[in-house]
């Protein structure tokens, strides 16, 4: 570590199908979740330092200037790494877009400390105190996630390889009010199977008061049916959706014709993990 600078990428979450089932007394909700990760996201390297500090650049840095707290920071407390580490983070992901883009920096900071010195003993408990996706960030592979989301098992890795295609409209969406908006109603819980059956099968439903809350939504999402992607949905809480292919012409031509269509949406085409 004193020679070489550690790299990872924070892979980009999707959620192929998210059912809320409750409202819990505890005021959290009570979700079955399929995480998938895309082959891209933020990036971050560290370097030895005299004390922990995090430098922020790229396109979406500036929705986080001003913040007390950063998440990546925030990891480095809790875990052992030595005397220092200076992080820069290049922040290609959008903030407050259903893809986990803290969470996703936090789990790359868990991998970088697995890489140098290894990771303490109840490492999964650690994460899960910076947030419910945590857990499942650092394992970056397709995962059943039910509870809060941190009660984690190994998913099928049926669609490792898939073409997906990720849209957002560049408006940020906040989680809370998204939940909020949630209607209680339980529509049941979510499939099992391959990952391809599970995410074909189920749903997400905070689609519903996502849009309701940010109209752009549905309009990501009409674009996105009108190509050739055997599945189309949104991620978590919004505003980013997703699309899925069997081959990735499909989903070049479907990144062609959006950036034509809507060249002020965001996009990021890849693979699922």
């Amino acid at each position: 570590m004193t020679e070489l600078a550690l790299t990872q990428t924070a892979y980009a979450k999707i959620n192929l199908a998210l059912h809320v089932r409750r409202r819990r007394d505890d005021g959290y909700h009570e979700l079955e979740t399929l995480f998938a990760f895309v082959d891209a996201g933020d990036r971050l390297m560290a370097r030895v330092a005299g004390g922990d500090s995090l430098a922020i650049s790229g396109e979406f840095s500036p929705l986080l200037a001003g913040e007390e707290s950063n998440l990546v920071l925030d990891a480095l407390a809790l875990l052992p790494h030595g005397s220092g580490w200076a992080v820069a983070l290049d922040k290609a992901l959008p903030v407050a877009a259903g893809l986990g883009g803290g969470s996703a920096d936090c789990g790359a900071v868990f991998r970088m400390v697995r890489d140098a010195c290894g990771l303490p003993e109840g490492w999964e408990a650690l994460a899960a105190r910076l947030g419910a996706d945590v857990p499942a960030c650092v394992e970056s592979v397709t995962m059943l996630g039910r509870g809060t989301g941190t009660e984690l098992a190994q998913g099928p890795q049926d669609l490792a390889g898939c073409p997906v295609l990720l849209v957002n409209p560049r408006v940020p969406l906040a989680t809370g009010p998204v939940f909020k908006a949630w209607d209680r109603v339980d529509r049941g819980p979510m499939p099992e199977g391959t990952a391809r059956e599970i995410a074909a099968q189920g749903r997400n439903d905070l689609e519903a008061p996502a849009i309701a809350i940010c109209p752009p939504v549905a309009d990501v999402l009409a674009a996105l049916r009108q190509t050739e992607a055997w599945l189309t949905r949104m991620s978590g809480s919004g505003a980013t959706c997703f699309a899925l292919f069997d081959d990735e012409a499909a989903r070049d031509a479907a990144r062609a014709q959006i950036a034509t269509d809507h060249p002020d949406w965001w996009q990021l085409a890849g693979r699922l993990r």
